[in-house]
């Protein structure tokens, strides 16, 4: 089974999907203006592909503002991490794929 695309979702599918009881969520905050968001977006993409057990959504913060103040996203890209509808862990910045993957399997062994 393939993991479909990582999907830009709007409040209401975030609070779905993430009180949906999934393993692990990452989400993605970004905007379309912010260079460094496009350069982790290829590697999101890939983790997505590899890791089937995880779930991966992005969140657009110019149209979620909301959203992104309940969070405290300040700064993009920033990656947010929730198991069974909690945040668990947050990552400001971008990081190549081998740190995500290893951020993710940590995750998804605790």
């Amino acid at each position: 089974m393939q993991n479909e695309p990582v999907v830009e979702v709007t409040e209401t599918e975030f609070n779905e999907i993430v009180g949906n009881g999934h393993k692990l969520v990452v989400v993605d905050f970004f905007a379309e203006w912010c260079m460094p968001c496009l350069m982790m977006a290829p590697i999101i993409d890939e983790m997505a592909e590899q890791m089937k057990e995880v779930k991966f959504v992005k969140i657009n913060v110019d149209d979620n503002q909301e959203l992104s103040e309940k969070y405290e996203v300040r700064s993009i890209p920033t990656l947010i991490f929730f198991k069974e509808g909690k945040e668990v862990d947050k990552v400001v910045g971008g990081m190549d794929a081998d740190a995500l993957e290893e951020k993710i399997e940590e995750l998804l062994k605790n």
